[in-house]
């Protein structure tokens, strides 16, 4: 497996692109994007379990019922959410692009991110789509950008596998950086390959790829109303279709993981204010519903996430996380340690403090990538989450961020 170019345009029959289409005042900003297949695609989502969900999430459900889909639609700026024309904005979307398109609007998939409870003018899309379509390309980099909100860096990546000694290719973009806990979701990502993989089988791979991945992310505890992970298989990498478990579909779904993780390490790496991605990797859990209720609460961690912001080595707040994460665990036994770039200290020691260097500790934990690396030594479970450090700036973006 080799990580190559190309992000959402990678894969055969693949085309994207991203416009300013006037939804955002920055006319320097991209607000509209679309991922387009020649031919149409197996496709399978997950969505947020918010119970308030985005307008675009129950058309895209109805889209996809049957399996497929063609065609993805996005735009930033406004979440289409509790607004009481949401349906009939998100299915205009997908009308206005089947029409120019010349491609049925139950093939489109639909999304949007942005503002919640503002009512999406139609309009501004409607005089975009026109050269949104005229321009797709190579352009996966103009998509990634135009689906962003409050992130600062674009994510996207690409990796070319193998399956039956046919050559296949699999790539996503994604966006998140704030309201970012999800549930059975993410934030915005959509994933496109040309393996050829059922809708059943596809639909079996993200559900699982998402409980070790996506769902272990966080960047602030809040679940957004319109968090879509969405993949899309054209199958035009002409290998045998993937159809049931075998050596075949592990090898997709090693592929998929490749690409999902590094999303997730993208998303809590740019959450918003963010200045560090940290990632807790749990081990010697009882079980692996263990690990991850101390992953995920260690990285949930305001205190902890505070206390990495400013390079302190505050080891007891991530006891104190993993003692009401829920998880069985010896208190008595858990190790603990620090790790960046610059080496490990080690804090704790069967649930108690050891003597460490606290210049050390410090170098170690101004690097922008920090590990928290738990062995809570009372079973074989495992597992990793991913946030990000808590930091002023992240009050400021949000205390004004719908105005």
């Amino acid at each position: 497996m080799n990580i190559i170019s190309g992000g959402v345009c990678a894969a055969k029959g693949f085309q994207a692109n991203g416009i300013h289409c006037g939804i955002r005042h920055n006319k320097t900003k991209r607000d509209l994007a679309l991922i387009w297949s020649e031919v149409p695609a197996a496709c399978a989502g997950v969505y947020t379990a918010n119970l308030v969900k985005g307008a675009p999430i129950a058309v895209t459900k109805a889209h996809i019922a049957d399996g497929r889909a063609q065609a993805v639609i996005c735009n930033s700026g406004n979440a289409n959410t509790c607004n009481a024309d949401g349906i009939e904005v998100a299915e205009k979307m997908c009308e206005l692009l089947a029409n120019e398109m010349s491609m049925k609007a139950s093939d489109v998939v639909v999304a949007s991110t942005g503002v919640i409870g503002q009512r999406l003018n139609v309009e501004p899309i409607a005089k975009g789509i026109p050269a949104l379509v005229k321009g797709l390309g190579d352009h996966s980099d103009f998509a990634a950008e135009a689906i962003m909100t409050t992130d600062l860096k674009k994510k996207e990546i690409a990796v070319s596998f193998e399956i039956d000694g046919v050559e296949c290719k699999i790539g996503g973009i994604a966006k998140g950086s704030g309201m970012i806990h999800p549930d059975l979701a993410t934030m915005l990502v959509f994933i496109i390959t040309d393996c050829a993989v059922s809708a059943q089988m596809l639909n079996k791979a993200l559900k699982a790829d998402v409980q070790n991945t996506f769902n272990m992310v966080s960047v602030d505890g809040d679940t957004s109303t319109n968090d879509t992970v969405m993949v899309l298989a054209n199958g035009m990498a002409g290998n045998k279709e993937i159809v049931s478990e075998g050596p075949a579909f592990d090898a997709f779904m090693q592929a998929l993981n490749t690409v999902t993780v590094y999303l997730c390490r993208c998303i809590a790496g740019d959450g918003e204010g963010a200045t560090k991605l940290l990632e807790c990797r749990v081990s010697g859990a009882r079980s692996e519903k263990d690990a991850k209720a101390v992953a995920k609460s260690v990285i949930c961690s305001s205190l902890t996430k505070a206390a990495m912001f400013g390079a302190d080595a505050n080891w007891g707040r991530v006891l104190c996380a993993i003692g009401y994460s829920g998880a069985a665990v010896d208190v008595e036994k858990v190790e603990v340690k620090f790790h960046s770039a610059k080496g490990d200290v080690l804090v704790c020691e069967n649930g108690a403090g050891v003597d460490f260097s606290e210049e050390k500790a410090k170098e170690v934990l101004l690097e922008p990538a920090i590990d928290i690396v738990i062995d809570l030594h009372d079973g074989e479970g495992a597992a990793t989450a991913w946030g990000c450090d808590l930091t002023y700036d992240y009050v400021k973006i949000n205390g004004d961020y719908r105005t």
